[in-house]
């Protein structure tokens, strides 16, 4: 069988074609967005960064949080806009590789830091008398790096073995690149890529989601222990925790599913619907939820806080009757 292989060095984004009538209401509000999402993340960091109070394992972690949260959203909504505002449409394949292998990065180790950080409650919550051993901010940062290698490697390697597939279509069903959305236009054999993505993808999120659900299970058991008060305030954090969690998932798993449904045709704004979630809602929600809720960064962003002394979360053991107390405090 002879192909027509894809000699044009330039892709088609049709997501844009169903944004052209109010495009400028995309943009500005693209723009906000992206403007409030780099802004009120940079002040989380200068200020976890700036203040020696603040490093400590759990703020080093809301900082790598919200830095992979500017990634990711640079990843999409600078070519986003500019498409927007040129009414341009076309992306060359080697921008298009470039951003599938950012976004795909960025999903990854969000999902890793998202672990990382439940792994570090669990600690804090469960063995409170041995968390200033078991974590600290050395480990912490080996945790953090060796994440982002493990998830490096498996993301190119994914990405060298669809680099490899010649293409024979152009059109892409969304606003923006990721690796299946190059996959599915090639025309010869792709099944070694599909299934190192697909068995990596869910290898890697079976490992973190169990984790994770193992750690916020444990947690919610030492919560059932607990005062009225403080059940009520550990139990609001991991429903916050655990909404943004959700809508990340959401979104990561139909961009992960629905070039698999391949019997089903689904309209492009339901590709460009469903898929964009993922890349602007959680680095939205992310400097919210960890940042400005946190009392401490609260605190620490205004001036006239010269002299704080703030513990977000402080588990008290008592040795008589081994119950364990929840406090989230702040006095100057």
């Amino acid at each position: 069988m002879e192909y027509a292989f894809n000699i044009s060095n330039n892709l088609v984004l049709q997501g844009f074609g169903e944004m052209e009538e109010l495009k400028y209401l995309y943009c500005v509000l693209s723009i906000v967005l992206y403007l409030f999402i780099v802004f009120l993340s940079i002040i989380i960091v200068f200020v976890i960064f700036s203040d020696t109070r603040l490093h400590e394992p759990m703020y080093i972690l809301i900082g790598n949080l919200v830095l992979n949260g500017i990634f990711g959203s640079s990843t999409f909504f600078p070519k986003f806009i500019v498409d927007l505002i040129t009414s341009s449409r076309t992306i060359t394949y080697g921008n298009c590789f470039g951003q599938a292998l950012c976004v795909t990065l960025y999903a990854l180790y969000e999902m890793s830091t998202f672990t990382i950080m439940a792994y570090d409650r669990y600690l804090a919550v469960c063995h409170p008398l041995r968390y200033g051993i078991l974590i600290t901010n050395e480990k912490a940062v080996n945790l953090i790096v060796g994440s982002f290698i493990v998830t490096f490697i498996l993301v190119l390697t994914a990405m060298l073995l669809t680099w490899k597939l010649p293409l024979c279509g152009d059109r892409i069903n969304n606003v923006f690149c990721d690796n299946m959305s190059l996959v599915v236009l090639s025309c010869v054999d792709s099944s070694v890529s599909r299934l190192f993505s697909a068995s990596g993808t869910i290898l890697y999120l079976s490992i973190t989601i169990l984790v994770t659900l193992f750690s916020y299970v444990q947690i919610i058991v030492i919560c059932s222990k607990i005062s009225g008060e403080s059940r009520q305030k550990a139990v609001h954090t991991l429903v916050t925790h655990l909404l943004n969690f959700s809508i990340f998932l959401i979104g990561f798993f139909f961009v992960f599913v629905r070039y698999r449904l391949g019997n089903i045709k689904l309209p492009v704004v339901v590709h460009v619907f469903l898929s964009t979630p993922s890349l602007t809602v959680p680095s939205l929600f992310n400097p919210l939820i960890y940042g400005v809720r946190t009392h401490v960064l609260r605190n620490c962003t205004h001036p006239s806080s010269s002299s704080i002394y703030v513990q977000w979360s402080s588990f008290r053991v008592s040795s008589d009757h081994m119950t364990f107390s929840y406090a989230s405090s702040g006095s100057s």
